[in-house]
């Protein structure tokens, strides 16, 4: 799974999105209660701006034809039930002042210079004990144009700013739990929006020498990931093809050379000569075990190991039985030691007897003359090959496992190619192979398939490309 680190992509994109939702929802919040409160003055200017209306309307000329100010009932309930807190007052183009509630304000607007039909808004602080906001119009009337004069005490839209407290409070932990819920939301979009891509690096991380025909697909990738698999897929294309040119040499290179080293062989077996003949023999030999060995790499590279039901047992000393007649012109000799029982595990059998070939060729080659290569199979299906020579120091024991690497020594003459492939057998089988000291001295090793559970009639493929080493 994606990583959730702080360079991944998931969280990049969760804290921009986190950044925009942030500022997104402050601004949002902060316009919400600006426009309530905008909402509210409005509203009660409006409110003001009626009851200038209505009180215009009242305005009615007397049998004289002066303008006076009678009030309807509606009205006078209104102002008389308001406690104070609406106050109006109510001028002729004269100036003089037709009606006023209460009377001092209307001895303080018959001093204010008439108003235009614009309303001109004012603030009272010094009449009685409140605070009055209110507006100045001239308006038309049956009399004629009045100037109407309307005022609140700021203390008459209470239940309006308790509202707008309240809305501000649920603002304040609304707008979190909102955000907190948006964020989760998007977080698990980003999340399922990279999915595929989680799967196609799941599928890359995955690809190795065994599996360079794998291709990554770009169904259901974003746009902008799209063009990188792309280009990973004509980079496996290269290095697929430059695989197969190299695997197709090496086992050209080595058919090609068995044949005059087959001629080489028999004719130096037929001559008789001083020392130097002996060493060319050791010569073609040695060539003949490297070609041996890159046509068996070659194999194991390209073709499927079917596994089956074997006996390790029989494996082994059928390895043993081959081995010994060799072993023992290289003055070696070969002992076997096997349980009682059978010792079964689904592997490979051909496989397996070319790993513990390997080792013996090797420990044969490290061991002194008149020396004996133990080869042991346990019952918890192990093979433990021991033999009396120089032993591997501990800082070469995984080196002499990678390819072409030898170990030190005057007898180190193989290709470094042998302890390789028993790697690559044992990895395939779910196995490992190590290296311990001897207490009698020399080195044992073990070639675990314990830890392997192949199921019987499974094709498994053997990267030989990673195959490495004779000590």
């Amino acid at each position: 799974m994606m990583g959730f680190s702080t360079a991944s992509l998931q969280f990049r994109l969760a804290v921009r999105l986190a950044a925009l939702y942030v500022a997104a929802t402050a601004i949002a919040a902060a316009v919400l209660i600006y426009q309530a409160y905008d909402t509210a003055a409005s509203l009660n200017d409006r409110e003001l701006s009626q009851r200038a209306d209505d009180l215009a309307r009242a305005v009615v000329r007397d049998g004289a034809g002066a303008a006076q100010l009678p009030l309807p009932q509606k009205l006078a309930s209104a102002y008389a039930t308001s406690g104070g807190d609406d106050i109006f007052a109510v001028r002729d183009r004269a100036g003089r002042v037709l009606a006023a509630s209460p009377p001092e304000f209307g001895e303080r607007v018959a001093k204010w210079p008439p108003p235009t039909d614009d309303p001109a808004y004012f603030h009272l602080t010094d009449l009685g004990t409140a605070d009055y906001y209110g507006l100045s119009v001239e308006l038309a009337s049956a009399a004629g144009p009045v100037s109407v004069s309307v005022a609140r005490a700021a203390g008459a839209n209470a239940l309006v700013h308790s509202l707008l407290r309240e809305f501000v409070s649920d603002i304040a932990w609304v707008g979190p739990m909102f955000m907190a819920a948006t964020l989760a939301i998007g977080f698990f979009a980003i999340r399922s929006g990279l999915k595929p891509v989680e799967e196609v690096s799941r599928m890359a991380a995955a690809i190795g020498p065994d599996a360079i025909s794998v291709r990554l697909p770009a169904k259901n990738l974003p746009t902008e990931v799209k063009p990188l698999v792309e280009a990973i897929n004509r980079a496996l294309d290269r290095l697929e093809r430059g695989f197969n040119t190299q695997r197709e040499f090496t086992a050209n290179a080595a058919h090609e050379l068995r044949t005059p080293l087959a001629i080489v062989t028999g004719a130096l077996e037929a001559m008789e000569g001083n020392g130097e003949l002996a060493t060319l023999r050791k010569d073609v030999a040695r060539m003949n075990r490297l070609v041996e060995q890159l046509l068996r790499v070659a194999r194991l590279d390209a073709v499927a190991l079917e596994f089956d039901a074997v006996d390790l047992n029989e494996v082994a000393r059928s390895v043993v039985e081959m081995m010994a007649p060799w072993a023992l012109a290289q003055q070696r000799n070969l002992a076997f030691v096997a349980p009682p029982t059978p010792v079964r595990l689904n592997a490979n059998a051909h496989a397996v007897a070319d790993a513990i070939r390997n080792v013996i060729e090797n420990a044969v080659s490290h061991s002194p003359p008149a020396q004996e290569i133990s080869i042991a199979v346990t019952a918890e299906a192990a093979v433990r090959i021991s033999d009396r020579g120089r032993g591997v120091p501990p800082e070469d024991r995984e080196r002499i496992f990678e390819r072409f690497s030898r170990g030190h020594g005057a007898a180190s003459e193989g290709a470094g190619l042998g302890l390789s492939i028993v790697k690559e057998i044992m990895r395939t089988h779910g196995g490992r192979v190590t290296v311990a000291n001897n207490p009698g001295g020399g080195a044992v090793f073990v070639l675990d398939f314990s830890a392997g559970s192949r199921p019987c009639g499974r094709a498994q493929r053997l990267p030989g490309g990673e195959a490495a080493a004779d000590r």
